[in-house]
């Protein structure tokens, strides 16, 4: 239950507009042996194939997050956006609006079938045309691909007077 259930979104098409207008996906792998979770941002790219939403991410082959996921496959998601400050004088406070999802699934590697849709998917998020990009650079570039299990919003709209 959402401590300030006024700000939730409820409407699953209105959290996937929000997810749209997002730049950033931030993902928290489970790091027992630091005891810390291990948060990262990453450009992403989004599916929705009848109810499952996809999340995939790209980068280097190697690395923190992957001994991390060889070791535990659930993940936590966030990302945020329009964000504005709103200030006001004559009461001396301030608020922020924003709008944000959080979520949690299972992220794997993507198999080299899949790897260039994948990579199709990210690049129309952040390129809304089809992107022609470089095919020798996809067998050097690693896919993620997060399956949503479980999703909610949140925003912040400040009233005008």
């Amino acid at each position: 239950m959402m401590r300030r259930s006024d700000r939730e979104i409820k409407d699953r098409d209105e959290m996937l507009q929000v997810m749209e207008k997002c730049d950033v996906c931030r993902l928290a792998f489970n790091d027992e042996a630091a005891g810390f979770p291990y948060i990262l941002p990453l450009n992403f790219g989004m599916t929705t194939d009848g109810g499952q939403i996809t999340l995939y991410f790209h980068g280097a082959g190697e690395g923190r997050k992957y001994e991390l996921m060889a070791k535990d496959d659930r993940v936590s998601f966030e990302m945020d956006c329009a964000h504005r400050l709103v200030m006001d004088e004559a009461e001396g406070n301030c608020t922020m609006e924003y709008e944000s999802v959080i979520g949690r699934g299972r992220i794997a590697i993507v198999s080299d079938e899949e790897k260039y849709d994948a990579l199709c998917v990210l690049m129309k998020h952040y390129h809304k045309e089809d992107f022609v990009f470089n095919k020798a650079i996809v067998p050097q570039t690693a896919v993620l691909k997060l399956t949503v299990e479980e999703m909610s919003g949140k925003k912040r709209k400040v009233k005008r007077r």
